[in-house]
C-alpha cells in the first residue's frame, strides 16, 4: 500500500479552499462542515493492462518467456496486447468530517478506482491525494480466510482493527447478529454465499469507528432489513465525526445514507453536491440513456 501524504491543519485549510464541489464544470465554495479529511487534487490514474491483441506463437513457453523478459527488463515498449486505460482524469474534491459521500456512475466511470486511490492502493499517475488519517477500505473483494469459520474470521478481523482479544471475544455475537449469518457462524467460509461474505465483511469493518471509511459496493447484497441496519450504521459513523465514502449502483442506498453525492463518467466528475440534487440529475440521465437504447433496439 502506498503511503499517503498527511498534511498539517494549515495546509489542509489552504487546499480545501481551492478544491470545492463541482457542478457542470463550475467549482463552488466548499460545504460548511467539519475539518477536511481527504483532499483529491487534480488526480489522474492510468492502468496498464494486458489485452488480447498481439502476435501469438505456437512454441511452448516462448510467449510466457517474452512477457516475463519485458516485465523484468522494462524493454520492448508496451509490447503486443498492452493497453493503457485512463480510469480517472483530473478529479478534484475535498471531503470533511461528518460527511457521507456517495459515488455514482456507470460501470467503468472511475468511481471504484478513485476510491482505491484514496485508500493508497492505486498511486495517482498525476496529482495528489492527501488524508488526515489512514483510510479503511471495505470492498466486496475484501479478504476473509475461506478455510476458517465465520466466528474465527470475526475474531481475526476485530484484532486487525485494533480490538483487544477480550473485546474481540465479546463482540463476536454482536457482529454475527448484525451480519445475519445465523448458524453459519460455526461453519467455514467456503460454505457461505457471496452475499453472506459481503455482509460479514461490512459487519466486521463497521464494528469500530473509522476516521475515513471507504465502502465499495458492500451494501449491494442483503435483504431490506440488513440494508436498513447498514444505512443506520453508516449514519452513526458519520455522526461520530468520521468521513464515509460509499460506491454504489443503487441511488436508493445513496439517498438513504449520504448527504452529498459525486457523479462520475469516463473518469471525470460530472456533478458534485447535495445528494438529492445529484441523484435526480443522474437518474434523469440514466433514464434518457435507457430510452435511447430502447429506441435504437426498436
Amino acid at each position: 500500500m502506498a503511503d499517503l501524504p498527511v498534511l498539517s491543519e494549515e495546509d489542509f485549510d489552504d487546499r480545501a479552499m481551492s478544491t470545492g464541489p463541482v457542478e457542470n464544470g463550475v467549482r463552488s465554495k466548499p460545504l460548511e462542515l467539519g475539518d477536511p479529511t481527504v483532499i483529491v487534487d487534480d488526480v489522474f490514474i492510468t492502468y496498464r493492462v494486458q489485452g488480447n491483441g498481439g502476435a501469438k506463437t505456437s512454441v511452448p513457453g516462448v510467449a510466457t518467456a517474452q512477457a516475463l523478459r519485458r516485465r523484468l527488463t522494462g524493454k520492448g515498449g508496451a509490447g503486443p496486447g498492452i493497453q493503457y486505460v485512463k480510469a480517472v482524469r483530473g478529479v478534484s474534491f475535498v471531503a470533511h468530517k461528518g460527511e457521507a459521500i456517495g459515488l455514482l456512475g456507470r460501470n467503468g466511470s472511475g468511481k471504484s478506482t478513485i476510491l482505491k486511490g484514496i485508500a493508497g492502493l492505486l498511486p495517482p499517475t498525476k496529482g495528489r491525494v492527501y488524508t488526515s488519517a489512514q483510510p479503511a477500505l471495505l470492498s466486496v473483494g475484501g479478504a476473509l480466510v475461506s478455510t476458517l469459520t465465520g466466528e474465527r474470521n470475526i475474531r481475526l478481523g476485530a484484532l486487525a482493527l485494533g480490538m483487544s482479544p477480550e473485546e474481540a471475544d465479546l463482540r463476536v455475537e454482536e457482529i454475527a447478529e448484525f451480519a445475519g449469518i445465523g448458524r453459519f457462524i460455526s461453519m467455514p467460509m467456503t460454505t457461505y454465499s457471496s452475499g453472506m461474505k459481503a455482509r460479514l465483511r461490512f459487519a466486521i469493518a463497521a464494528s469500530v469507528t473509522h476516521d475515513i471509511l471507504l465502502i465499495d459496493e458492500a451494501l449491494a447484497t442483503g435483504d431490506a432489513d440488513f440494508k436498513a441496519r447498514s444505512s443506520q450504521r453508516i449514519r452513526e459513523l458519520r455522526d461520530h465525526a468520521g468521513t464515509v465514502f460509499l460506491v454504489s449502483h443503487s441511488t436508493g442506498v445513496v439517498r438513504e445514507t449520504c448527504q452529498r453525492a459525486i457523479w462520475m463518467e469516463q473518469g471525470k466528475i460530472v456533478m458534485d453536491g447535495d445528494a438529492e440534487t445529484v441523484i435526480k440529475e443522474y437518474e434523469k440521465d440514466m433514464n434518457s440513456h435507457l430510452g435511447r437504447q430502447a429506441g435504437a433496439a426498436g
